[in-house]
């Protein structure tokens, strides 16, 4: 138990300002919410910080055997409530969706419901059938640069983005997290999800998922490397994408007059699991690791893509131009290429996204301090400064006189 309060009052010390607006304004907005995402996330933690904010009406704790008692009449134990009531561990009960549908029909219905749940497929196609009309869906991932600061942006990438593994006393406390949490998420996690797959099998595929990180899904080479069928191949991958452990990463195809590669792209969402699965137990040893560049481009995929809370994509030729990702952003497209060097330049490949794509400009992330403009339409940013570069976009857009940008 005091554990458990340490670990409260430390993440309580992690601000998350804008996780927090967006459950605000859907609350504000809708009768309830569902926020959604993987385990240990912080879904629970988010959910109190609203619910001191707010008029508590009930807090409902799925885990909590007595609780679960409490809601087998749903109707009965809900229908006198105000303020907000949460509902914490949905997945564990998805049919609950029904009888809430019921009473949010109910004319002038007092209360506000802020239900969290282990995103699933299921339980995201349960609210969104169910609750349709009544329910907005909003989905949370672990910590951000924004959230823990530029200094601690290498720490974030090393250790991964949930809470636990990021405020953990040390690599060593982080790294036992991390094997606890594959475990207990092909253990315990997906059979609650109503998903059946043996654990050892998955286990493997998912470690396959880490060494194929960053390339093109070939569900032939998977199914041979497993001795399964490419049909299990493709539903081990349903299963962890499904889960938010896998990013898949689609292709953008242009109407272009070149032959371009259709197949997505693989990555696993969190770079601290990715290191857990690679055995990549050591600052140092990440550093000597093969994979450095792509644990490296898909951290700052899930940052991108967060910091914009826009969909990504890759773009790639079978000539062998390639573009990392693309993100459209008030309607127009920037591209994005990782670097793990101290000074990126430009590439052929480059120019050829930014001829083909009409980008409107084409951002190299390395991990240095200095932002500098390679090209007219090319700017090196640090990872670091990801935040305040999607927070104010166009003062990053150097002028010619100018190398140094946003310094």
């Amino acid at each position: 138990m005091f554990r458990n309060f340490k670990y409260y009052s430390r993440a309580m010390q992690v601000a998350r300002p804008y996780p927090a607006a967006r459950l605000r304004e859907a609350l504000a907005l809708h009768p309830a919410v569902a926020l959604l995402g993987p385990r240990q996330c912080g879904k629970t933690t988010l959910a109190r910080a609203i619910a001191r904010e707010s008029s508590i009406g009930a807090w409902f704790d799925l885990e909590d055997p007595a609780d679960r008692r409490r809601l087998e009449v749903p109707l009965q134990a809900l229908a006198g409530l105000r303020g907000l009531v949460v509902i914490d561990g949905i997945q564990r009960r998805p049919s609950l969706c029904d009888p809430l549908r019921a009473l949010l029909d109910r004319p002038g219905y007092p209360a506000k419901l802020l239900m969290l749940g282990t995103a699933s497929p299921t339980l995201a196609l349960d609210v969104s059938e169910s609750l349709a009309g009544h329910a907005a869906v909003e989905n949370l991932g672990g910590f951000s640069i924004a959230e823990v600061g530029s200094d601690s942006w290498r720490t974030l990438w090393q250790r991964g983005c949930f809470p636990r593994s990021f405020l953990a006393p040390g690599d060593r406390s982080s790294v036992r997290w991390r094997r606890r949490f594959v475990r207990d998420f092909l253990e315990r996690d997906l059979p609650q999800m109503g998903v059946s797959a043996p654990s050892e099998p998955l286990y493997r595929f998912w470690t396959m998922v880490a060494h194929w990180h960053g390339k093109a899904w070939n569900a032939a080479e998977f199914s041979r490397a497993m001795g399964a069928s490419q049909a299990l191949a493709r539903k081990y991958l349903g299963i962890l994408a499904g889960g938010h452990m896998v990013r898949v990463l689609p292709a953008w195809i242009e109407n272009l007059r070149k032959r371009q590669v259709k197949s997505p792209k693989l990555y696993v969402c969190d770079s601290g699991l990715l290191h857990t699965l690679l055995s990549v137990d050591r600052p140092d040893a990440l550093a000597g690791h093969p994979k450095v560049g792509a644990s490296f481009k898909g951290f700052v995929l899930e940052q991108v893509a967060g910091a914009f809370d826009s969909a990504p994509y890759f773009w790639a030729t079978h000539a062998g131009a390639e573009l990392d990702f693309l993100i459209h952003v008030e309607g127009r497209r920037h591209g994005f290429e990782c670097k793990y060097a101290d000074a990126p330049s430009t590439t052929k490949s480059m120019r050829a996204a930014l001829r083909d794509l009409s980008l409107e400009h084409l951002w190299v992330v390395y991990p240095g301090e200095e932002a500098y403009s390679l090209d007219d339409r090319i700017t090196a940013i640090p990872a670091s400064r990801i935040p305040e570069f999607a927070r104010s976009l166009s003062k990053w857009v150097p002028t010619k006189s100018s190398r140094t940008v946003a310094a």
